[in-house]
């Protein structure tokens, strides 16, 4: 007769503090990755380039990063339900445009005027997905031509530029505070209304539920159409404030800005620790990833041997590695 072999309690005990070690440390270099690495080459940079922790330069980074942080706001918000948003970076461009048009009205018209537009193409783009199904990759590359096209018919193919014609309007892009650009002020507001909304409202626990799992979260009781609809809205809102603030800091609306801009988006929000399967995220890891990207294109300046298109080679390859690393760490989560 053969009796069953047990596990010691202790060793059980001790297994399972391991488990839980081990869950604690993946979720923590998930939600902290960005910032980890952002030290690390911020430090390294400011050896070897010692203009680079210059107050000068400093300050061009934040405001550079600025437009494209205000926008990753609401693409948090987007990719946490499992969404995904590809016309932000269109109606960046068209959201410039419409300001500087309007800025010969004053400087509330070419405030409000972008959003207005850009708003209600995040209300149509998120009542679709909503209430149809449809992929929102499919649905927002559409708005994305739609967006670019509604732009090029406002500026005739982009023959013709405004200029801002207002300047309280133009001072909202130019002017300073402590040696910071308003954009940048605007941007850490932005983070840090998101992030209460995010984790202290009763949206945000919504958005969390949404992208957890759409199904269960319709049982819970949420109001699955309205937050899906919402949260393309904020993305909306978002890109074209930063498109109308971009216009006054430049003077007038350049056509030609936009392009490729919410890749740059969507990775900064992706390498700050949010999961594109949706369900995970935390507006702190965005503004560390749009940071870390930041650096790295000032890094790239720097160099000066080197041209732009190497911030994207390595901001792409930042993107392959943390995609990998977070699919390890939800495995090795789920293990444990």
């Amino acid at each position: 007769m053969t009796s069953a072999t047990t596990v010691p309690p202790a060793a059980d005990a001790a297994a399972a503090g391991g488990r839980a070690r081990a869950e604690r440390a993946g979720h923590l270099l998930q939600q902290h990755g960005a910032l980890i690495v952002l030290v690390l080459v911020g430090a390294v940079s400011a050896v070897a380039f010692p203009d680079f922790a210059g107050g000068a330069n400093l300050a061009n980074l934040a405001v550079a990063a600025s437009f494209t942080a205000m926008i990753a706001v609401g693409m948090t918000f987007v990719i946490i339900t499992g969404g995904i948003d590809l016309s932000v970076g269109s109606q960046f461009a068209l959201g410039g445009v419409l300001a500087a048009w309007a800025s010969q009205y004053g400087w509330v018209p070419a405030l409000l005027l972008p959003l207005a537009v850009c708003g209600t193409f995040g209300l149509v783009q998120g009542t679709i997905i909503a209430r149809t199904g449809m992929a929102p990759f499919i649905v927002t590359l559409a708005g994305l031509l739609g967006a670019r096209g509604l732009m090029l018919a406002i500026s005739d193919e982009g023959a013709d530029t405004y200029l801002v014609k207002s300047a309280a309007f133009a001072r909202l892009g130019q002017g300073t505070l402590l040696g910071l650009a308003y954009p940048v002020y605007a941007a850490l507001a932005l983070f840090a209304l998101g992030g209460l909304l995010l984790r202290r409202a009763r949206f945000g626990q919504y958005v969390f539920a949404l992208g957890g799992a759409a199904d269960s979260a319709r049982l819970m009781g949420v109001p699955v159409a309205r937050v899906t609809a919402a949260v393309y809205v904020l993305t909306g809102l978002l890109a074209g404030l930063a498109g109308a603030l971009n216009a006054a800091r430049l003077s007038s609306g350049v056509t030609i800005l936009g392009t490729g801009m919410e890749l740059d988006v969507i990775a900064a929000v992706v390498i700050g620790g949010t999961l594109l399967t949706g369900g995970a995220g935390a507006l702190s890891g965005t503004l560390a990833g749009v940071l870390l990207l930041g650096v790295i294109q000032n890094v790239i300046n720097q160099i000066g041997s080197l041209t732009s298109a190497y911030q994207q080679v390595v901001s792409g390859a930042f993107l392959a590695v943390v995609v990998v690393v977070q699919r390890y760490l939800s495995r090795v989560q789920r293990l444990s």
